[in-house]
């Protein structure tokens, strides 16, 4: 889903870097103090994002005094094996992170999908999350198994927050 969100920055003209929070070095760390967005990503296990992603969480505190991230334009996205199943938890600490480094967060523009008689799960969106952009793939089948309307959804989301940032980017230099 990071590759899908990172197709949709880039088709709108912005630098992306695929960082994984895992394993950080300073230069990554410089990078994403440079960005003019930074979305954030976690799958969504037992109802919260990994402990990697806290780990990482917990690491910024340090970092938040010298205000790298302050204006800076924020979002998150998620997956999770079950429908619901703590995702809109997992978004929710990406936004009290965003706010404790004073960022800005944007949420998901497209509407709900998958909620009439005559809509399906190829809709984007189809979960319905507006934090963020969240997914689903079952369980046995990992991130193999997204379906092709989340990736939209999340190339989309990548899309738009790029160009918001650049507007953003833009405004501060007018």
């Amino acid at each position: 889903m990071a590759s899908a969100i990172a197709d949709g920055a880039e088709k709108q003209g912005a630098q992306v870097h695929l960082i994984r929070v895992a394993s950080l070095n300073e230069h990554q760390w410089e990078l994403m103090a440079a960005s003019n967005g930074v979305i954030f990503g976690s799958p969504t296990y037992i109802g919260g994002p990994t402990a990697s992603f806290v780990a990482f969480a917990e690491e910024t505190a340090g970092r938040q005094m010298t205000s790298h991230w302050t204006d800076t334009l924020a979002s998150g996205f998620t997956t999770g094996a079950a429908m619901a199943g703590g995702k809109l938890h997992t978004l929710n600490y990406m936004l009290a992170l965003a706010m404790q480094h004073s960022m800005i967060w944007a949420g998901q523009s497209l509407p709900a999908g998958w909620n009439t008689s005559t809509s399906s799960p190829d809709d984007a969106n189809r979960l319905g999350y507006r934090l963020g952009t969240a997914a689903q793939a079952n369980i046995d089948q990992g991130p193999e198994g997204l379906l092709d309307s989340d990736l939209a959804t999340a190339t989309e989301h990548g899309r738009r927050v790029a160009e918001l940032a650049t507007r953003m980017r833009q405004g501060a230099q007018a």
